[in-house]
């Protein structure tokens, strides 16, 4: 009996202790970032930031039916937008760029200062508490910047563009395409608005 208990516990044992071993040369999802010049920020972050981009910072405001600048400009024809408001949101675009690049900037240096300071070992509670602070308040402002132009773009379209353009970028089904059963898809699509 202790002879089958024995290999029991073997038969038990054995898979745990070979998945250990495995993982134990497992790289961690970090693994190859040891080599960015800045170690926060991938190539296509800083190059998002450099160019004004909203690098996922107004996503309150983009999932939430207030549509962005930037995909509305790239959406105009399918919307369809009017000249009027493609030249009001050109003018939000142009704005908010004008602001989150320098802001953008200002992310990156205060990234790479914090990112110094951890390379030299001279970090303690103060410098931190300050590198941090400069590094918040820069992703804070440039978060700002892109979603304050969000907002902005509803005073100037209708519940059915901002509707369409919920669609178009997948955020919702497309009602035209989805005819409840049950429905009459001529009378749907006609009472939907479908062309």
């Amino acid at each position: 009996m202790k002879k089958n208990t024995l290999l029991f516990a073997l038969a038990i044992c054995l898979p745990f202790s070979t998945l250990a071993q495995h993982n134990h040369g497992a790289q961690t999802p970090y693994a190859g970032m040891q080599n960015r010049a800045i170690k926060s920020l991938s190539d296509n972050d800083i190059n998002e930031l450099r160019r004004g981009g909203g690098w996922g910072l107004a996503l309150s405001a983009e999932l939430n039916g207030m549509p962005g600048p930037a995909h509305l400009l790239e959406l105009k024809d399918q919307i369809p937008l009017n000249s009027d408001q493609v030249t009001k949101t050109q003018v939000l675009l142009d704005e908010m760029r004008k602001a989150a690049i320098p802001t953008g900037e200002r992310l990156i240096a205060a990234e790479k200062a914090l990112e110094a300071a951890f390379a030299a070992g001279k970090v303690d509670e103060p410098s931190l508490r300050r590198l941090l602070a400069e590094t918040e308040s820069a992703r804070s402002e440039l978060r700002f910047i892109h979603l304050s132009q969000h907002y902005k773009t509803v005073q100037f379209l209708t519940p059915e563009q901002i509707k369409r353009y919920n669609v178009l970028r997948g955020y919702v089904d497309d009602p035209c395409k989805n005819i409840p059963a049950g429905h009459n898809p001529e009378m749907y699509k006609k009472h939907m608005g479908c062309s």
